[in-house]
């Protein structure tokens, strides 16, 4: 017998997440320095000078458990974006939510939708607990944005076993958005059995004014889980800090299943300290505003 035969179907025919490889290793196998990755979508202006020093201040505590559950942080939150503290799931990464969605809705006998070209993880998570990942084709360019989500096409691929819908607006990799009155139709329209999950891991870069707030939604939609991250626009990558924000009944769900302690002292602290510096997150996002207009011009330069 085969060690993988001792595991769950459903891990048994999973292909792992694989991350670009570090720049240090890139380097040495290439034998060239100074290499920028782009793949990885990190913020190039680094974390926020006060979060280094609020981690940097909880460092003599190391040998202390974090709290378990993130009081300060999830205050912090809650004040910034309006909410109860009893909304907040709070995650080692928004990809640790993600799993904690997929444990808590799906099982052998329930499937979850998503788009093509959407994030990696949400095919991952639903297979890795038994459940069949129904991926529906993204815009061809004709009626929609290309590759971006095709919420008609999405709609089609529901079943009666589907528990979990995921969308990631804005998409990562392909930079398209859905706008407030489609994806408020959407979200409507869909059976009261199913847990909508809208992910908003770069909601922080999108400007445009038919943008939505997902968080808008909750008080009509109760099902609703919005997850967002500490990764992108805050600059923590590196501390693995996310959340997600849903109707206490829901929250509830999820942090049964959480892990105990799950994010540490450290990444809490510099969160706090980085949701209170505002400055910090525009310029990151002014100089992504730059960077978009840049690339644009040039690829338009050579008829792309």
């Amino acid at each position: 017998m085969r060690l993988l035969d001792l595991a769950v179907k459903g891990v048994q025919a999973l292909n792992p997440y694989v991350p670009g490889k570090p720049i240090a290793e890139l380097e040495r196998e290439l034998g060239i320095r100074n290499i920028v990755k782009l793949a990885s979508n990190e913020n190039p202006l680094g974390p926020s000078p006060l979060a280094l020093e609020a981690a940097a201040r909880t460092l003599p505590e190391l040998h202390l458990y974090p709290d378990g559950g993130g009081f300060e942080l999830k205050a912090a939150l809650a004040e910034k974006l309006g909410i109860g503290t009893d909304q907040i799931t709070l995650g080692n990464g928004s990809n640790d939510v993600l799993d904690m969605i997929a444990r808590a809705f799906l099982g052998p006998e329930h499937s979850a939708v998503f788009s093509e070209y959407a994030f990696a993880v949400y095919p991952i998570v639903t297979q890795a607990v038994g459940a069949e990942g129904l991926c529906a084709p993204a815009h061809d360019g004709a009626s929609g944005p290309q590759y971006g989500h095709d919420l008609e096409a999405m709609a089609r691929a529901i079943r009666p076993d589907t528990r979990v819908v995921f969308i990631a607006n804005p998409n990562n990799p392909t930079g398209t958005y859905l706008k407030r009155t489609e994806l408020d139709a959407f979200l409507r329209a869909l059976p009261g059995h199913l847990i909508p999950v809208i992910d908003e891991a770069y909601f922080e870069y999108v400007h445009q004014g038919d943008y939505p707030n997902a968080l808008n939604w909750l008080d009509e939609i109760p099902n609703l889980v919005v997850t967002r991250t500490f990764s992108k626009a805050y600059g923590l990558a590196g501390l693995r800090v996310g959340y997600a924000v849903s109707n206490p009944g829901v929250a509830d769900i999820l942090n049964r299943l959480r892990q105990p302690f799950n994010v540490n002292t450290p990444a809490m602290a510099a969160a706090c300290a980085a949701l209170h510096d505002s400055a910090h997150l525009q310029r990151g996002q002014t100089l992504n505003d730059e960077g978009l207009k840049l690339l644009g011009t040039a690829l338009r330069s050579r008829g792309l």
